[in-house]
């Protein structure tokens, strides 16, 4: 099998150590085969042309190559809306109305299993507008949920982890049923504001580009199980996954865009060296 591999940004900030380390990371796998970027602009609120330029610069700068022409997830939203309608028709997805306030207060309300609870989406949805009439045709200015029980057909999901999940989850990896409804829930497919959703963006794009192998930090290993219950959902492959180590601060916090004191831009004009970020990340 000739590999794929993809690094994934959104350009909303710019990109600092950890996502140098991601994009190696991606890069090395996919020797001898295809390194492809994606940029994930789906949140056009946030989204700028000035960051998705520095994207290119500092990969280009870590002496990164990639194939082009680069998929920008902003020209692909007939892609999302395709498979929200194939979804739609196989009677899996439902109109929720709820906003955060809506949610935090149903889901903290007093019940058998003790309150809130939290999975890779964030607060686990108590269901409040599962059971509303449905209406015939997909609305395009709601937020749109996967109703996991109907969807989920079979005792289990399975996928191939060749990295490690945060507790060390490695292997062949099984999900049972149970679960999955009981620890992810139903998780939104299409927000208002966007017509789509990282969830679903990323199985499309995944799909679409090819990707044999992904490549991503441990903290994104819960959502897996989301992305091959949706690959199973829409007849598409499940690729192999590797979820690799996030690099954290000298507090042990992983890094985050705001953090520019170890933005790459600035490494740069400090006159580091790709070399030098690569021992930092400790890839050599």
């Amino acid at each position: 099998m000739t590999r794929t591999t993809r690094f994934a940004p959104s350009p909303t900030g710019p990109l600092h150590l950890g996502h140098a380390y991601a994009a190696m990371v991606a890069a090395d796998m996919a020797a001898g085969g295809q390194f492809l970027l994606r940029i994930e602009d789906i949140d056009q609120g946030r989204s700028r042309a000035q960051w998705e330029t520095q994207i290119y610069e500092d990969l280009a700068w870590l002496g990164l190559q990639w194939e082009t022409p680069v998929w920008r997830q902003s020209d692909h939203m007939d892609l999302y809306a395709q498979a929200l309608d194939d979804l739609w028709d196989q009677g899996l997805l439902y109109p929720c109305t709820c906003n955060r306030r809506d949610i935090q207060e149903a889901a903290s309300a007093p019940q058998e299993d003790g309150g809130a609870q939290y999975g890779p989406d964030g607060l686990i949805y108590p269901g409040t507008c599962r059971h509303a009439p449905r209406p015939g045709a997909r609305p395009t200015d709601t937020a749109l949920r996967l109703d996991l029980n109907k969807a989920l057909d079979v005792d289990s999901i399975r996928f191939t982890e060749t990295g490690a999940g945060p507790d060390g989850q490695t292997g062949e990896i099984t999900v049972p049923r149970d679960t999955l409804i009981r620890n992810v829930g139903d998780v939104v497919l299409a927000r208002r504001d966007m017509g789509t959703s990282y969830h679903l963006s990323v199985v499309v794009d995944d799909a679409a580009q090819g990707i044999t192998h992904v490549t991503r930090g441990a903290d994104l290993f819960e959502a897996t199980q989301i992305h091959v219950v949706l690959q199973r959902l829409l007849g598409l492959e499940t690729p192999i996954y590797h979820h690799h180590r996030l690099i954290r601060d000298t507090q042990g916090k992983r890094l985050a865009k705001r953090d520019d004191a170890r933005a790459i831009a600035k490494y740069r004009a400090d006159g580091k060296t790709p070399a030098d970020i690569r021992r930092m990340v400790g890839l050599s």
